[in-house]
């Protein structure tokens, strides 16, 4: 049996490889900061209608000797100056163990709707209390009530347990009671070192940028460079 091979146009080629040079997804030259379009592929993503959870990010950790773990969770800021990432988590989780023992991590972003990627890496610190507090209060009831009672990460008797204990703290809420944040839930910020963001193209020519920062500057000064996709 033999079998044929669909010829293609060469001026068709020509044609698809010329309109990527038109591209500008990631501009160029490339701008010396990268958290400004950072930020406009977040706000984008957010106001494309596409995603329930458009902050929703890959957050990777290790343990000092090396063993990764990864999970999703919810980027909560995207702040500009000085850069950071912030989200909330239980410390006592395992990430918050592997990230109070080696203070550091990856992030990413997916965004399918505009073929974008977002890669972040950087060391991280604890929110203060005061701001652990103030974004606590905006939270649902029944998410403030469920940091109070999971003990994420760790082993339980069983289910019915915890839905119980979250029904007491619920009933003492209904009744008026002030529901804190406990010492054991906060929020962490990624310091970024390490920014790449990569948006894909015909042919798996796609656009890849990568921006460092000197991690011992307290001035945000990055060097960037294009990347072969």
């Amino acid at each position: 049996m033999t079998t044929t091979t669909r010829a293609v146009k060469p001026n068709r080629i020509i044609s698809s490889l010329s309109s990527l040079v038109a591209c500008n997804d990631l501009p160029d030259p490339l701008p010396s900061d990268p958290m400004p379009l950072l930020a406009a592929w977040y706000e984008d993503a957010k106001h494309s209608g596409r995603y329930d959870d458009f902050n929703a990010m890959t957050l990777a950790t290790a343990t000092p000797d090396g063993a990764p773990s990864a999970r999703i969770v919810l980027c909560k800021a995207l702040e500009l100056d000085p850069p950071a990432l912030v989200f909330y988590t239980i410390y006592e989780s395992r990430k918050g163990g592997e990230l109070e023992a080696n203070p550091r991590a990856a992030a990413v972003f997916h965004w399918p709707h505009a073929m974008r990627q977002a890669r972040v890496e950087g060391r991280v610190v604890r929110t203060t209390d005061d701001e652990s507090d103030a974004y606590f209060r905006t939270r649902p009831l029944l998410a403030r009530i469920g940091a109070n009672v999971s003990p994420q990460s760790r082993a339980i008797e069983s289910r019915e347990g915890v839905i119980g204990e979250a029904l007491r703290i619920g009933a003492q809420a209904a009744l008026g009671a002030e529901l804190r944040r406990p010492s054991h839930w906060g929020g962490y910020r990624i310091i970024p070192e390490r920014i790449e963001l990569w948006s894909a193209a015909s042919g798996r020519l796609h656009d890849r940028a990568l921006w460092r920062r000197d991690p011992d500057s307290d001035a945000p000064c990055w060097s960037a460079c294009r990347l072969g996709a």
